[in-house]
């Protein structure tokens, strides 16, 4: 156990001390913290790790009430601290100030007092792998103050868990946008990545997250979102245990706005297009879908990419060159992709004849080319098209198919439901 009691006009710090193992005392200056273990949360905690619990405190007392005894966790000199394990100084009679967690880089922790500024905790967020100092100020009732420090290194990340998020930082999308993370490792430990996530919105949104896979979450409001709404997404995974060996090694926070409301409705056997904007029918438009063996799939379809001019070659859906239904088509203009495997809705000066009369394409929507462009020009990435009349379902991940179950069903995808 490494501890210290300095005394200068009144005033004594006493030594730093790691929490280990139940039954263990405080250590010398190069233990460690525990390996996290597999049958735990890494979240969870216990009286054998946790400052304040059942350890005997490290500062040897002084007799002297003007005094201040400093205890940090972890120790100085520990060499794998666990980065989801929040830093803490505390000081028996007196007040800690400028207190700053940096790691090597100059990256800065940050940290809270609690109202009588006798405990600083840092946020449960350190780089794995990483070398941090702390340094502060401890104020003994008689005024004087003496200087804090110490340092530590963090438990090395043999695998690390980052994310890819859409829509993109900055974007404008449509009211049924989802939010989408992609990790580049599984997550094991579902619900303690999901609790370093969070929305929030300029107007209060009901939302949940829903695990699709071990490498996908999504986030979806319960209704379409607000037109006009700011969304920010905080994924504060620096220093998350995702399961095993997996730590969370960056944090990242976008920032994206909802655009006007652009409600689609397909019609296949009536073979019409409805286009609500802001709550109001903008305009009907005659249309084709999909003809017999091609069948449009019916279901709420969310716009996922935009093309003004866009090569249609049937090969991409396994229709080969020589085979009757073969089509390659280079300029189809504006394309816009609703489904993973194909079905896009966009202009066809081809089926002038049958839209508005009748089901003639591999199943994309067809309409006339000063249709397509008008329609174009009023969408966005994520806005909603909702398809009746087949029925050919739509495929769970073909697409964003998130607004194809109940809101109950797809708020118990969430692991912390």
């Amino acid at each position: 156990m490494l501890s210290s009691t300095v005394r200068k006009h009144g005033l004594a710090v006493a030594g730093i001390c790691a929490m280990l193992l139940v039954g263990t005392a405080c250590s010398d200056t190069k233990a460690a913290d525990p390996a996290p273990s597999t049958g735990n949360s890494p979240g969870s905690t216990t009286s054998s790790n946790t400052p304040g619990t059942s350890e005997t405190p490290s500062a040897t007392p002084t007799g002297d009430p003007a005094a201040a005894n400093v205890q940090v966790v972890p120790a100085k000199g520990a060499s794998a601290v666990r980065p989801d394990k929040p830093v803490t100084v505390t000081s028996d009679g007196g007040e800690l100030s400028d207190v700053t967690l940096k790691d090597s880089n100059g990256g800065k922790v940050d940290g809270s007092l609690n109202d009588n500024k006798s405990v600083w905790t840092s946020e449960p967020s350190l780089k794995p792998g990483a070398k941090y100092t702390l340094t502060g100020t401890a104020k003994g009732s008689d005024g004087n103050s003496v200087p804090i420090t110490s340092n530590f290194k963090t438990l090395a990340a043999t695998k690390s868990l980052k994310a890819s998020v859409s829509p993109l930082n900055g974007e404008t999308v449509g009211v049924a946008m989802p939010v989408q993370i992609f990790w580049n490792n599984p997550v094991t430990d579902r619900a303690a990545v999901e609790k370093r996530l969070k929305v929030t919105t300029s107007v209060p949104v009901e939302g949940t997250w829903h695990w699709l896979n071990s490498k996908q979450v999504n986030y979806r409001p319960k209704t379409y979102w607000p037109a006009g709404v700011k969304v920010s997404v905080d994924i504060a995974t620096q220093g998350v245990n995702a399961g095993g060996s997996v730590w969370g090694t960056a944090s990242r926070k976008i920032d994206f706005a909802i655009g006007k409301s652009v409600v689609t409705k397909v019609d296949v056997k009536k073979h019409t297009m409805t286009v609500v904007i802001n709550g109001k029918l903008a305009r009907t438009i005659p249309i084709t879908a999909g003809k017999d063996g091609f069948t449009t799939r019916s279901g709420t379809k969310v716009i996922m990419e935009k093309y003004a001019t866009k090569r249609m070659d049937a090969r991409t859906v396994g229709i080969k060159p020589g085979d009757p239904e073969y089509y390659d088509i280079h300029d189809v203009k504006w394309a816009q992709r609703v489904t993973s495997s194909g079905e896009f809705i966009h202009g066809a000066p081809w089926s002038g004849g049958a839209q508005g009369r009748d089901n003639v394409s591999h199943g994309c929507v067809g309409m006339s080319l000063k249709d397509g462009q008008w329609y174009f020009s009023q969408t966005l990435r994520g806005d909603p098209v909702v398809v009746t009349g087949t029925t050919r379902g739509m495929e769970p991940g073909n697409g964003w198919t998130d607004w194809n179950e109940t809101w109950a069903k797809y708020k118990a995808g969430s692991a912390l439901a």
